[in-house]
């Protein structure tokens, strides 16, 4: 690595004065938006407004073996944003322009940097649609979202954001820029190059302007919620709601008793009573907002008929519609449960998981420092979340946790990471969902991309 003075030097020399943080600036920023109370650990902060700017840096950094850590919103659950204080931090906030929005193409063309709720807004406004939705929205960056291919409320209708992605803009750990911004969903020149850099976590470059496929803005929302006391009834309630809403059910979220009563006991209202085994989210998107409130209603009241469903309830208003996705949307409230949390986003097939999430949930409530366990997700795509409380933050602990989620993986071929992606923190166990061959040739990629292992090192392989 370059030393300290000839970096600073030279990054002056590329950015303006209010581009670059150094000494107590860089102190007063944190590497997670849930540890603020951390300073950040960096030998600077850089803040580039535009795409050559970013490869000017990375350049600088290449020539010198300088290693670069991404930050965008930090809303990253696995590492991915931590840091060394040898390490020189590239912030994206500052390239948080939306550039175009073209209602014809139905795209959007945006800097990395744009928080992804004014990404949705700014279309909304156009009555088009950005079918991204998860909790840290309004913090994360589509920049990240894109780079470990997020997922969230609506993956099952829409799909991850690698469907939402037709051209994209990289800078390589060289500081080539790779540009690509076609508003075409046809490409079948070649490669589809932009497919290596969505969900690679910025181990191979620097993703710097997207454009996204947009859809268009649906004229209502529906949402109900329900509650039922077997598992194979959820899978039930799925099958028959994708077969009878014409193709308009949107979401369809779980959460476990235990997750909805620490939910609901404080702030958050109550819909229903937390008497049951599990709680469904319901929703769905159409053009006729009486009508499609109506079918949805419909066939709320068949399933409880059918018994598949033990109790209901219609959201009549939008603030009630509001009231009842933040019992999903806001898992903070679950994080503050216990001294330390240990998140988790597991995938597994659908018909799986009740059995399989049973038995992590037995087996973690015998281990002495677990105090909360909060299973929910989306389990239309088979993807389930955990949120787990500790009093002791050892790695011999957390090692142990990891151990007892991870295990069943390998039997039922599901993944470690739905959405989250790896990062540092789940290196370690990437063995349990991906071949040996499949590990060397992600670790060739990155030697091929990334020779001197100076952007985002440590993530995924090394």
């Amino acid at each position: 690595m370059m030393n300290g003075e000839s970096l600073i030097e030279g990054l002056k020399s590329i950015l303006k004065k209010n581009q670059l943080l150094l000494k107590s600036d860089v102190l007063s920023r944190f590497s997670h938006i849930w540890k603020t109370d951390q300073k950040l650990q960096a030998i600077a902060v850089a803040l580039p407004k535009t795409t050559k700017e970013v490869s000017e840096i990375i350049k600088l950094c290449n020539k010198h073996n300088q290693q670069i850590i991404v930050h965008g919103g930090l809303t990253n659950l696995v590492g991915g944003t931590e840091t060394k204080k040898n390490q020189l931090v590239i912030s994206l906030e500052k390239m948080n322009s939306i550039e175009e929005i073209d209602s014809k193409s139905k795209t959007i063309t945006v800097q990395a940097g744009a928080i992804v709720e004014n990404i949705i807004n700014a279309a909304e406004e156009k009555n088009l649609l950005l079918p991204l939705n998860f909790g840290a929205k309004g913090s994360a960056q589509i920049g990240g979202a894109v780079s470990v291919n997020a997922g969230g409320l609506r993956v099952f209708r829409f799909g991850m954001t690698r469907q939402m992605v037709l051209g994209i803009e990289v800078v390589l750990p060289d500081g080539t820029i790779i540009s690509s911004l076609k508003k075409i969903i046809k490409d079948n020149s070649g490669y589809d190059l932009k497919q290596l850099f969505i969900g690679s976590e910025g181990t191979l470059g620097i993703v710097t302007r997207v454009v996204l496929r947009l859809q268009e803005a649906p004229k209502s929302r529906s949402s109900a919620f329900v509650a039922l006391n077997s598992y194979d009834n959820v899978v039930n309630l799925l099958k028959y709601l994708e077969s009878n809403l014409s193709g308009s059910l949107s979401g369809f979220e779980l959460i476990w008793n235990r997750t909805y009563k620490a939910m609901t006991e404080s702030e958050l209202i109550k819909p229903l009573g937390d008497n049951y085994n599990y709680y469904v989210f319901i929703e769905s998107m159409g053009s006729e907002p009486k009508a499609d409130y109506q079918l949805l209603e419909y066939h709320i009241e068949e399933s409880l008929k059918k018994d598949i469903i033990e109790d209901g309830v219609m959201a009549k208003t939008s603030k009630e519609l509001q009231q009842i996705w933040q019992i999903r949307e806001d898992v903070a409230i679950l994080a503050s449960k216990a001294r330390y949390d240990q998140h988790f986003d597991i995938s597994l097939p659908v018909s799986k998981i009740g059995d399989v999430i049973n038995s992590i949930i037995k087996k973690l409530e015998k281990v002495k420092h677990v105090k909360t366990i909060f299973p929910f997700g989306h389990v239309a795509d088979g993807n389930i979340h955990f949120i787990i409380g500790r009093d002791d933050d050892s790695d011999l602990v957390i090692d142990q946790i990891n151990s007892i989620v991870y295990s069943p993986l390998k039997k039922f071929n599901g993944s470690l990471s739905a959405e989250h992606g790896i990062g540092l923190h789940k290196k370690g166990y990437l063995e349990t969902t991906r071949s040996k061959e499949e590990i060397k040739l992600m670790e060739k990629l990155k030697t091929m991309f990334d020779p001197k292992n100076i952007l985002n090192p440590g993530r995924i392989v090394f």
